[in-house]
């Protein structure tokens, strides 16, 4: 499979960079991350419709799309891998992972990806929802491949 991460914001360094990474760096599947700094013209409205173009512009041509929502599903780990996996029985292992900046992402991409998914319902920083995900798929690589990671 293939996983292509579209963020708001650059982290150049810290905990949220050493926590995606850390998982990143263990995946057996070809992850990317493409990032988009976010601009601040205009009401917040206009810059998270803005901050979500620029973002939609760089999903792989068809990747099944995952937005991260605080009023998405919440998934177990389990439900992630099995969409995962019926996702690569399809003949799609491109995957889009859409994380949006402070002002989340604009209904108009929420409303067309594949999965709307949320980490619990608390909010949570946007950059370290990206390490979050980044163990989340992780842990469906090893569920998927039978690893004892994880422990249900």
């Amino acid at each position: 499979m293939r996983i292509t991460f579209l963020t708001v914001g650059k982290v150049r360094q810290g905990i949220f960079k050493n926590l995606y990474e850390f998982y990143i760096n263990r995946f057996s599947w070809d992850v990317r991350l493409k990032e988009v700094e976010p601009r601040k013209r205009g009401d917040l409205k206009t810059q998270r419709i803005d901050d979500t173009n620029r973002l939609r512009a760089l999903i792989p041509k068809g990747a099944s799309t995952i937005s991260l929502d605080e009023k998405g599903n919440c998934l177990s780990s389990r439900e992630l891998a099995s969409w995962l996996d019926s996702k690569r029985n399809e003949g799609n292992a491109e995957i889009a992972i859409i994380i949006g900046g402070v002002n989340g992402l604009d209904q108009s991409i929420i409303s067309t990806s594949d999965l709307v998914m949320a980490l619990g319902r608390a909010t949570w920083p946007h950059l370290l929802i990206r390490g979050m995900m980044a163990e989340q798929l992780y842990r469906a690589q090893q569920i998927l491949s039978g690893h004892p990671y994880h422990k249900d």
